[in-house]
């Protein structure tokens, strides 16, 4: 029973990534031909040129990463990095970026006792 919830769930994903290929591919088509042939003066592109287009963007600027990275990850990394410091260092690397970033660092910044606030 359980190879067959596999198998159900691997044919329903080909329909909905297919119509995703197939929208996706539509609004790049429909959104160059109505903006950038009127605005740029640009040749209109067919469907396969959009599609393209999208391959492209995406080896570009989105690149082939697995799903384990991003910011949750790098989130992780920094927090750890904070835990390991001594608190000399975390002072320090603290002050270097309120220096950089002006103050909007907040992330970072811990809790203050009641006897800090009033002094």
């Amino acid at each position: 029973m359980n190879r067959f919830n596999g198998r159900k769930k691997f044919f329903m994903i080909i329909p909905i990534v297919i119509i995703a290929v197939l929208a996706f591919g539509g609004i790049v088509m429909g959104l160059w031909n109505s903006i950038l042939v009127s605005v740029l003066g640009v040749k209109a592109i067919t469907f396969v040129q959009a599609l393209g287009i999208l391959i492209l963007s995406k080896i570009l600027f989105g690149g082939f990463k697995g799903r384990g990275g991003g910011w949750n990850h790098r989130r992780g990394m920094w927090e750890e990095k904070m835990r390991n410091m001594t608190p000399e260092e975390r002072e320090k690397f603290k002050a270097e970026w309120k220096n950089r970033c002006g103050g909007r660092w907040s992330r970072f910044q811990e809790p203050q006792t009641s006897s800090e606030k009033e002094a």
